[in-house]
């Protein structure tokens, strides 16, 4: 085992800041402080690739600072790593899709990770990505041990006589100095488990080569047979959420009852990239966020991208010959913070050492992102995205129908129509006459995807009926004003309605009609029952049978109910663990070239001398001329730099 100066320490001198569970430990009683890594997905720089600069929200650079900080507060410490680490940015694609990783070639993310001195880390879902291949030969150059319980090479009768993937377990075998001083031998066991859909996610990778047990059924075979090795701690790295608290076979986020495991003295969670304790879990059932437990055991779990350290502190006592919890505190520590007016400033500094032992790949990923990947044989821009079908709306559809017809093989759900909502994020607005997408024709870095999609949303898919599809393009169809016939340059977008709920839906054919109200106002409530905007709506040429059901590929807050969308909130069907951002980036890399030029499926409903006025960014007016399904002219240029233009109904 590589050790460092980050190694667990025992009887440190010097000591600061004691924690009070240091300060008042007597002689048979111990302070132990754990803490925790999770979903650092490549972040080792506090550095957005996608926009090609600094920020101060991420970066295992910063989170080793807390936890030097934290080592230094007790007497005794020990770090362990919650999984998904291996990909998540273009540092992780870059070494996986153009480096690649030879035997003896060291992964900076491991690097990162030895130079900080772990204890032990799990496998995520997202270490599968780039294949089994790929992974061992990561894994290879850690040193520190990494386990996972539940994805086997090899099936037994029961868990316990599986050849599993991975060690299911390590018994750390460490001195722990108690209040008087005196040192004594401590066992502490570490085990971890991964979510079972990564069969479903990774299905190209692993299917054939691996297989997976449920998390909670893993846990109570091996948990018995860890501590009649003698582990006086158990410590679950659960890379699964906190989600339902009784456990169903094969559930994805079962940090509830997998904490109820007889054995089991503290959970690690991650996965869902939130905060635990904090306002994302208040009144949870199974968990309580006051007393820091999840289903009655200390519990934490540190956000994600480095964003946060978590921390459980435990007070021990001598209970015969071993160990056992006495008490608990728990947070998540966090390395930035966000002031009322939203300005983000940094808690700590960078650590040095972390940033030099990637150095060089952090070097070669500003290459790699500043330079093409692909192709597009059309320019991407956003300029009249809320007036026409777009090109940069239509490579976000093209993407997420791409990759949710993989995700949708081998699941009941495979061979139903697959539909995309993709909206446009920049389009003007309050963001000023500069704020559009403007990608040129040729090649295509990966930075330029930030410019087509700015969040860091989640791929989810949805099934819906064929009138929940008209009823979500009725809720889209509220960007617009209510148009009479014969009206002269009427003002045409609705100034209260974002642009990043016009979705437009690829895969069906549909006209709005402007002379109807909206059915929905801007929040999603019924305004016009009766209304209907939408008209004309095909599947493959025929008008869409309102009891059948499809697939929307779509983004996690469109699927969990942002926007207040008919068809969502509790369709949820398929739960991406990739970006969208990724997943076009993907797409890109897949394609070579893509061609993004927009298909013209959506339009107005012809209004025979009706004209109306819109705003777009003064650059749009080169692309004018190439829309397709409307005419559009210039009629001048505002006072805030807008350009106006006429709009022909």
């Amino acid at each position: 085992m590589i050790l460092s100066r980050r190694s667990f320490l025992a009887g440190s001198a010097g000591l600061i800041a004691l924690h009070p569970f240091s300060a008042r430990a007597q002689a048979n009683q111990a302070h132990l402080r754990i803490m925790e890594t999770t979903d650092i997905h490549v972040h080792v720089y506090p550095y957005d690739y996608y926009s090609d600069r600094q920020i101060d929200t991420v970066g295992l650079a910063r989170t080793a600072s807390l936890i030097d900080g934290i080592r230094a507060e007790a007497t005794n410490s020990i770090v362990l790593d919650n999984g998904d680490f291996l990909q998540g940015n273009p540092m992780g694609d870059y070494i996986a899709y153009e480096r690649g990783m030879k035997d003896g070639d060291m992964h900076p993310v491991i690097e990162a990770l030895n130079t900080l001195g772990i204890d032990a880390s799990t496998l995520g879902n997202h270490e599968f990505n780039y294949g089994l291949d790929f992974l061992m030969k990561s894994l290879a150059g850690s040193g520190y041990p990494v386990v996972s319980a539940n994805v086997l090479k090899k099936r037994g009768a029961t868990p316990t006589e599986d050849e599993t993937l991975v060690p299911p377990y390590v018994i750390l075998d460490r001195q722990i100095t108690d209040g008087s001083g005196e040192t004594h031998p401590i066992r502490i066991g570490i085990i971890g488990f991964v979510p079972p859909q990564i069969m479903n996610w990774d299905r190209k990778h692993l299917e054939g080569n691996v297989e997976v047990r449920d998390i909670v059924e893993a846990a109570q075979a091996y948990v018995p047979q860890i501590r009649a090795e003698g582990a006086d701690l158990v410590i679950a790295l659960s890379h699964s959420g906190i989600g339902a608290e009784e456990h169903q076979d094969m559930m994805e986020d079962a940090a509830i009852p997998l904490a109820r495991v007889e054995g089991i003295d503290a959970v690690l969670t991650g996965h869902s990239h939130q905060v635990f304790p904090g306002p994302d879990y208040a009144d949870w059932p199974g968990v309580d966020v006051d007393a820091g437990t999840i289903g009655g055991k200390p519990g934490v779990m540190a956000g994600f991208w480095g964003s946060h350290m978590g921390l459980i502190d435990l007070l021990l006592e001598r209970d015969g010959s071993g160990w056992r919890v006495a008490s608990h505190d728990v947070e998540a520590r966090p390395i930035s913070a966000r002031d009322a007016e939203g300005t983000v400033s940094a808690l700590v500094e960078s650590d040095e050492e972390i940033l030099q032992s990637v150095e060089q790949e952090h070097e070669e990923t500003l290459d790699y992102i500043r330079r093409a990947v692909g192709k597009t044989d059309a320019p991407l821009y956003s300029y009249f995205a809320l007036v026409a079908d777009d090109p940069s709306v239509q490579i976000v559809s093209n993407a997420q129908t791409w990759y949710i017809e993989q995700m949708m093989q081998g699941t009941p759900h495979e061979g139903l129509p697959i539909l995309s909502a993709a909206a446009p994020f920049k389009a003007g607005g309050r963001g000023g006459p500069d704020y559009y997408t403007d990608v040129a024709a040729g090649d295509v870095a990966i930075k330029n995807v930030a410019d087509l999609y700015l969040y860091p949303n989640t791929v989810r898919a949805v099934r819906v009926t064929g009138a929940q599809v008209k009823d979500w393009l009725e809720r889209s169809a509220g960007a617009f004003n209510q148009i009479e016939a014969g009206a002269q340059d009427a003002p045409l977008l609705n100034p209260d309605f974002p642009s990043y709920n016009f979705d437009v839906m690829d895969g069906v054919t549909y006209a709005i009609d402007l002379s109807q109200p909206s059915k929905f106002d801007s929040d999603g409530g019924l305004a016009n029952p009766e209304a209907i905007r939408i008209v004309d709506l095909r599947y493959q040429g025929e008008p869409i049978d309102p009891a059948q059901e499809f697939i929307v590929a779509t983004n996690n807050y469109r699927a969990s109910g942002g926007g207040s969308f008919p068809g969502t909130g509790d369709t949820v069907v398929f739960e991406g663990p990739d970006t969208n951002r990724d997943v076009i980036v993907r797409y890109i890399v897949d394609q070579g070239t893509i061609s993004p030029s927009a298909d013209a499926n959506w339009t107005f409903a012809p209004m025979d001398g009706t004209t109306a006025v819109f705003q777009t960014g003064p650059n749009g007016a080169q692309y004018a001329e190439s829309i397709e399904s409307v005419e559009v002219e210039p009629i001048g240029e505002t006072e805030d730099g807008f350009a106006e233009f006429r709009l022909y109904l």
